[in-house]
Order: C-alpha cells, then sequence, then structure tokens
C-alpha cells in the first residue's frame, strides 16, 4: 500500500532534504512499498523500483506528468505528457529475480541487479566487470565451474540482452520527436528526481498553508494536516477573504 499521509510525506521531505540523490529515491521508495523491508528495497530489480515510483507518482499527483525537453539539433524546446499509470503498468518485468544464458557450452545465471548493485559497482574502476562479477550466481563451461572474469564477450552481450528482456524498467529512455526540425531526441526519465523535485514543491506549500492557517485559527500543524486539501483550501480562501 502506498504511503499517501500529509505528515508522513512531510517527514519524509525532511529527512531528504539532507541526503543525496540516492537517498532521496530510497526514501520514495520506502513511502512507495512499506510492506517491503528498508534492508531488501535497494536489492530489488531496478524495473521494479521505477515500477513503484510511478505508482507512488500516480497516488500522489495524478496520471498526467509534463516533461520538458530541449531538442538535440535545433535546442527547439519541448513540451509532452506521460501518463504515470500506463508506464507503472508498462515497466513491470517477468517477475523473475535472475535470468539464464545457455550457449556453446557456457550455462550461466545471473541475477537482476538492484539499485546497490549498480550504486556498488558505480564506485569502482571498472563498472562494467564490478556489477558483472557482483550479480553473476554460477557460471558453467562444459561442466566446469568458472568466476566472470572468464566470461567470453559474446555469452557477456547475451546477458545483457536476457537482462534488459527481463527488466525492461531498468533503463526507461524516450525518443522524442521535435515538431520543429523532425529529429528524435533521446531522453532518460529519472523518476525518483522527478518526484522528489515535485514532492519538495508540494511539501513547501503545505507547510505554507500550515503557517497561514496556524497563524489565523491558533491550530497546530498535526490538526491543520488531518484537513483533507479540500477543507484546507477552503479555510484558507476564507483568511484570505478577511
Amino acid at each position: 500500500m502506498v504511503i499517501t499521509g500529509a505528515a508522513e510525506l512531510l517527514a519524509a521531505w525532511e529527512t531528504g532534504l539532507g541526503e543525496a540523490p540516492v537517498g532521496r529515491a530510497l526514501l520514495l521508495h520506502r513511502a512507495a512499498r512499506p510492506d517491503v523491508g528498508a534492508e531488501r528495497l535497494p536489492a530489488l530489480p531496478v524495473g521494479e523500483r521505477e515500477a513503484d515510483l510511478f505508482v507512488l507518482r500516480r497516488a500522489l499527483f495524478g496520471e498526467r506528468m509534463q516533461v520538458r525537453l530541449a531538442c538535440e539539433a535545433c535546442g527547439q524546446d519541448m513540451e509532452f505528457d506521460l501518463d504515470a499509470g500506463e508506464l507503472a503498468g508498462s515497466l513491470g518485468g517477468r517477475g523473475e529475480s535472475a535470468v539464464r544464458v545457455q550457449q556453446d557450452g557456457w550455462d550461466v545465471e545471473f541475477r537482476l541487479p538492484g539499485v546497490a548493485d549498480l550504486t556498488a559497482a558505480a564506485r569502482t574502476a571498472d563498472p562494467r566487470t564490478a556489477l558483472l562479477a557482483r550479480c553473476l550466481v554460477s557460471a558453467v563451461h562444459d561442466g566446469t565451474a568458472v568466476t566472470a572474469g572468464e566470461l567470453p564477450a559474446p555469452v557477456q552481450r547475451r546477458i545483457v540482452e536476457a537482462v534488459e528482456a527481463a527488466d525492461p524498467g531498468a533503463d526507461l529512455a524516450l525518443n522524442v520527436a521535435c515538431p520543429e526540425c523532425g529529429q528524435a531526441t533521446r531522453a532518460e526519465l529519472d523518476i525518483a528526481s522527478y518526484l522528489w523535485t515535485e514532492l519538495d514543491a508540494w511539501a513547501r506549500d503545505v507547510l505554507l498553508d500550515v503557517h497561514l492557517l496556524a497563524t489565523a485559527y491558533g491550530w497546530s500543524e498535526p490538526e491543520i494536516l488531518a484537513l483533507s486539501p479540500t477543507r484546507r483550501r477552503y479555510y484558507l480562501e476564507l483568511c484570505a477573504d478577511v
């Protein structure tokens, strides 16, 4: 169940102010998946996390997502809408946690990378090799167990293809045609960053509402946050009319 309570979201926002982007993304994922232990979330496949964040975005701010992008060819500003619900449904994988590749005597099992895997690999001199070693479950060639470093390039490519097929939401990229020049621009949609920006704007608006209503009526923050957005807005309109 997605957490949408105002007090809980404000608490998550306050904590996230002091976090790096990775920490903020984890806070948002905790809000989206309170049913999963915090220690397990970074290990979930990346595409599953992205789908969870789109579900959270839909619950908090609705279906429509407006995106702005500059054309790489002519520099024209482009605006287009995305549907958070449709994206959440399209990003789900096949429910697998690992893939298996069999080719020319090779039998390899590879775990779908999670955010923790990508973060750890990014800290190394060779992220690709580090990720391969980190997520390799088993590798056998003609009946003999081998290490990640012994996997040939063709087998590595097959692993990448299998992971992309099993977890399509791990790399969400859009090709947007420019209405001015017709050229396509590739855009990667970082839902964690997008959602945090929206949450930050929402939190600051809510705190302003709390300030105005507390000043006008003497109510406490919990009392104000317990009001529905509609009733809160109505009281603010009454304050403005005084």
